[in-house]
């Protein structure tokens, strides 16, 4: 994995964290990264009668189409003999500004079906949709940075695998697989915990944090051509 790219994976996974838990606590329980988790809030929706059933319903099309998209744009761009993480990176940056602009301005949403809360968290489904895209695409190597279970998955098996092995080619590869997995873990782990204290102190203006966090991948590739992939 390029050094560039082992740096933006963790602050895109604390990214991804931080926004998911902002999307639960403030969109009557939107998970705007872990779109499919949705299906259980849902459930739960419908079972207490809560609003931002339609929000849930939406998600999973919006997420979808808007990686489709990404792809199609990340191929136009190949094509011209350009190179798309870079533009992605800045995509995925306004959105998430707009995000925040929305959330701020049209916030707190008592009604996560209400037309406000409907536009503030379909984009906020766009922006980290564009943000998978580019975990799964375009950083090569690079563990989830929002899909946590598959992290935990593979670090456990590995953690497992260590034990008991003698072998130190097999012992080193198992590490260096290791290092970027716990890195995404933790930078997850503390945009979850930083976001509900931040959301505490300072409510919805705590989402210019992320888009900080975004505007610094994008400085990143600057600079140096081995993040352009």
């Amino acid at each position: 994995m390029p050094p560039i790219h082992r740096s933006m994976a963790p602050a895109l996974s604390f990214n991804g964290g931080f926004v998911d838990t902002i999307g639960f606590l403030a969109l009557q329980g939107l998970f705007t990264a872990h779109v499919t988790g949705n299906f259980v809030t849902l459930g739960v929706s419908i079972v207490h009668g809560t609003s931002g059933a339609l929000a849930k319903l939406l998600a999973l099309p919006v997420f979808a189409l808007v990686v489709g998209l990404s792809h199609i744009a990340a191929v136009s761009i190949n094509r011209r003999g350009l190179t798309p993480l870079r533009p992605l990176l800045i995509l995925h940056t306004l959105l998430l500004a707009v995000f925040a602009g929305l959330a701020i301005w049209l916030g707190p949403f008592t009604d996560g079906d209400s037309n406000a809360a409907l536009l503030t968290g379909m984009i906020g489904v766009s922006a980290m949709a564009i943000q998978n895209a580019i975990s799964r695409q375009h950083l090569r190597g690079a563990p989830p940075t929002t899909l946590m279970t598959g992290n935990v998955t593979q670090g456990a098996i590995d953690v497992f695998a260590l034990i008991g092995l003698r072998d130190a080619e097999q012992r080193t590869a198992i590490i260096q697989r290791l290092k970027p997995i716990g890195l995404n873990l933790l930078g997850f782990t503390v945009g979850c915990v930083g976001a509900a204290l931040l959301y505490l102190a300072m409510g919805l203006w705590c989402l210019t944090v992320p888009v900080l966090v975004a505007i610094w991948t994008c400085i990143r590739t600057f600079g140096s051509d081995e993040a352009l992939v």
